[in-house]
Formats: structure tokens, sequence, C-alpha cells
């Protein structure tokens, strides 16, 4: 069975788990602190790239359609879509696309206004990072081992499907989102998403508690 085999690294190269959806991340040192995550998710998560090609051949006589010289990628839109099924207080902001903070009524209320004008400030980057290979765990003290990740910057990333809240009898309430990457025109040549790839590092040193 020569052509059933699989490489012998197969299962230290695998990604792994739902991951989540955070507003920052760090990934020179793999370091995510739990309040940037955006909150908990149901059904795993979908990134797509999508992008735009022109064939600037296909219109040309003798000129095959497809011909690879005359073939350009004209953008991008990259998409990262799941379901939260729990709302943070700035999270129906972001989930909401346009909009402002009215004022609270109390010190625990979020008061939301819809607008109908996009600002700066409406856009937020956006990070998923998941499990990687079979070492998936941070290392303490003067263990300077990483954990294993594959993250996805999404730059100027927007809720283009808008508030939308499900419920169910006896259930959790679940808000759907489709966050989408934009261009800027301060920074035009700039793709609105990038990727980084991490294996897992075994310890340099031995390890130590950390300390508090």
């Amino acid at each position: 069975m020569e052509y059933t085999k699989w490489r012998a690294d197969t299962f230290q190269n695998l990604q792994m788990n739902a991951g989540v959806v955070a507003s920052d991340f760090t990934p020179s040192t793999g370091a995510l602190t739990r309040t940037a995550i955006l909150g908990a998710t149901t059904g795993g998560l979908t990134f797509n790239a999508n992008p735009t090609f022109e064939d600037f051949g296909e219109d040309i006589d003798n000129v095959p359609n497809n011909t690879k010289q005359l073939k350009r990628i004209t953008g991008y839109d990259p998409v990262l879509s799941g379901t939260f099924v729990s709302l943070s207080e700035s999270l129906p902001k972001q989930l909401n696309g346009a909009g402002s903070y009215g004022v609270a009524t109390t010190g625990n209320d979020t008061h939301v206004i819809p607008t109908h004008t996009l600002q700066d400030s409406d856009f937020d980057d956006i990070w998923f990072i998941g499990d990687f290979s079979d070492k998936n765990a941070n290392g303490t003290g003067t263990d300077t081992s990483l954990a294993g990740y594959i993250a996805i910057h999404l730059k100027n990333a927007l809720n283009t499907t808008g508030f939308q809240l499900k419920t169910t009898k006896n259930g959790k309430g679940q808000l759907a989102f489709e966050f989408h990457g934009h261009y800027d025109l301060d920074h035009v040549d700039d793709v609105p998403f990038e990727f980084y790839v991490r294996k897992g590092s075994v310890p340099t040193t031995s390890s130590t508690p950390a300390t508090t």
C-alpha cells in the first residue's frame, strides 16, 4: 500500500481544536491574555481569504484564457466567521458595525447607539489563534519553550452582518458574526490579513516555577 502512507511528522503538524477570537496577540512570544478573548464560540471558526482575480488577456485575440503571465490579483476579501455564545461589554458595538457608546444609566450598563456613519474607530484588528503541533504548552519560569500556534491577523476588521441574536428554549443565546478585513487608503499596498505559523519548541533550560 505504497500510496496510502503518511509523512512521519504528520502528527506533529496538525491544527487542533477550535481556537479563539481575540483583540490582541503577540506572535513573537505567543502571549495571549484571557481578557483579549472576545468571547466563547460554538461550532468552530471559519476563515477564507477570498482573492479577486483579473485576467488581462481574456479579451485579447489569440491569447488563451488564464494565461499565467496575464493573471493578476486585484484584491482580497478576508473573512473570519463563527458564532459567539458569550457577550462581553464591548462586543455588542463590534458586532453592530457602526455605532457609538451612549451614557450608561448605571456603572454596569453598556449603551450602544447604532449610527449610519462608519468611523475609523469602528474598524478593529481581530486575531484568530489556534493550537498547532504536538507541543501546546507555554513554558514557565526559566523554561523558554513556546506553544505551537497558527495565528491569523485580520486587519481593519468590521462585522458586516450586523448584530444577530438567536435564542432557544433551555439553551444559550447565539450571536453569529462575519468579520471582514479592509484595506486602508493610508497603506493601500498592505493586504488586510497575514498568517503566523509556529511549531511548539521543547524546553531549552530546566524548568522552575514562575514567581509571582
